[in-house]
Formats: C-alpha cells, structure tokens, sequence
C-alpha cells in the first residue's frame, strides 16, 4: 500500500522524485474511481489532488493515517479545511506557482473578445471578407476592473499597464494606501462603481458565502454597456443563467469562463449557443511551465511533512 496517494495528473518528474524516497501510487483516473480511491487513501500519509477530487467527508474519514494534503493549485473550495484541522492534517496549496499562467490567460481573454475577429477563419477561408463588422476594439486606454487584488490579480495589472489601460481594483480587505495598489497604479474602488467604469473585468476571488452569486443579474446590468467578464477565479462567483441572458441581450460585449459551479460542466444548460461566449475547461493556471512548478512545488511539501 503507497504512502502518497496522487488522483489526478502531475508532472511526471515530480512524482518521480516522490517515488524515490516513498511508496507513491499515481493514477490520475482515481478521481473518478470513488470507492477504490477509499481503499487506496486507506493505508497513505498524503494525498495530492487537483480541484476535482473531494477531500471530505467519508474521503478524510477513510484515510485515518493522513498527515498532509497536496493541492496541485491553489484554490481550497474541494478541500474540507475544518475537517483537515480536527485530523491534524496540514494542507499545502501551491500558492503563486501558477500567477504567470492565469495571468496571461486573462489577458488574452480580454484581447480576444475586445478584438472580436479570431472567429472568422471559416468565413475567411470560404471566401467572404466581413471586415467591417469585425472592427474591433483595442485596449489601448480603456480600464481594466480586478475584483480582488490578490497575487494573481497583481500579475495581471502589471501586464494591462504595458497595453496602457487604468485599473481598478475592488478589494475589501485593502485600504486606499495600500503599498499594492500604489506599485500597480491601481485605483480602489466600490465593486459597483469598478462595474460601470471597467471595459474588462476579471475576477479573482475565492468562492465563499460572500463571494456566490457576486455577479449575478443586477451587477450584470450595472456593467458598462460592451464590456467583457473574464471568470479565472472560481465557478459560482459568476450566476451563468443571467450570464447568458445578459450576453444573448447584448447588456454586455462578451465574456470569457475558465471554471463554473458543476464541473465538468453538464451538458446543456444555460450557456450552450450563447454569442460572444468563450468556454475553457479549468485550465487558465495549467501550461507545461506551471505544471512543472505547481508540481515540484507540492512534491517538495509532501516530502518534507512525511519527513
């Protein structure tokens, strides 16, 4: 029976480097392997997860030799927090390994949908030439809201500054004269004022009784008429039916989700056929760089807890 129990994918370098020095099962398909995966946490001493692995309930009732938890990322929503604390159970996220990767991925969400042409290659290459209704808009001088200025939030404001654009930031944790907001010229501001002004707002919160919902069909309202939503941060933050709705009438110009409040994400459902709609399966903070890191990173944790 293994020490180190690994359920979803890792660089493989890094559950080599495990393997060296503990018994390590790693098999990704054990996320979706529920009873044999209480079988296996059984006999282990850490567990390693992504985000789709429930660390809860009969899971940390069933794994009764835990002493850490490895979240390859570093969103805690699927971890139990409080059951962890009452098992004695450290938890080890991979905080700031993956910052580069959402980073980008917003960015480029945001060039994507302001631009509005990167959806032609069919017209394109049939032979109409739709240049006039696809003038798109640049960022240059245009404001980019961020709700929550966390680490990730911060990579991202550095890089809207290099397009030129203001930025907003709605977090209720900073004050004005925050060392933070001063570094990234970042301008504090009530969440509704960041919605009327921004012409891009992404979200970098965690999901939590405050945080559900955050966006839902009167926010979507009070957005600026053609902005863009970019939803990076956690599914249920964003309500996706008045999502849709608001896309489908035009409230807003388009928006970008990367995480939704079911995943995988059922089929059908509200945002199916939705216009200026761009969909991306939990991926923003997964590139082969960060795999690398978030990986090693937790390798590292692990190993030095069971030491």
């Amino acid at each position: 029976m293994a020490d180190i129990v690994i359920t979803e994918f890792m660089d493989e370098a890094a559950v080599a480097s495990l393997a060296k020095s503990f018994d390590t099962l790693y098999d990704p398909k054990l996320v979706d392997q529920p009873d044999r995966l209480l079988v296996e946490v059984a006999s282990a001493r850490a567990l390693i997860v992504r985000n789709r692995t429930q660390v809860r309930g009969a899971l940390l009732e069933a794994g009764s030799k835990l002493i850490a938890v490895g979240r390859l990322g570093v969103g805690l929503d699927n971890i139990d927090m409080e059951g962890c604390g009452k098992h004695r159970i450290a938890v080890f996220p991979a905080t700031g390994a993956n910052d580069v990767s959402v980073a980008e991925y917003v960015m480029a969400g945001a060039l994507t949908l302001l631009r509005g042409a990167y959806g032609a290659t069919a017209e394109v290459a049939a032979g109409t030439w739709p240049r006039t209704r696809l003038m798109g808009r640049e960022c240059y001088g245009r404001t980019m809201g961020l709700v929550g200025f966390g680490s990730i939030a911060r990579h991202v404001a550095r890089r809207a500054r290099a397009f030129d654009m203001a930025i907003l930031a709605y977090d209720p944790f900073l004050h004005e004269d925050d060392p933070a907001l001063v570094e990234h010229s970042a301008t504090l501001v009530e969440l509704d004022q960041l919605l009327a002004q921004s012409d891009v707002v992404s979200l970098h919160v965690p999901l939590t009784k405050d945080t559900e919902n955050l966006i839902d069909a009167q926010r979507l309202a009070g957005m600026k008429p053609g902005s863009i939503l970019i939803n990076a941060a956690r599914g249920g933050v964003v309500d996706e039916a008045a999502l849709a709705a608001a896309l489908r009438a035009g409230t807003i110009g388009g928006a970008m989700l990367d995480v939704f409040a079911k995943e995988p994400l059922p089929g059908g459902g509200p945002l199916v056929d939705v216009p200026n709609l761009i969909l991306t399966p939990h991926i923003a903070g997964v590139t082969e760089e960060s795999n690398v890191r978030v990986s090693t990173l937790i390798a590292d944790r692990i190993a030095g807890a069971l030491r």
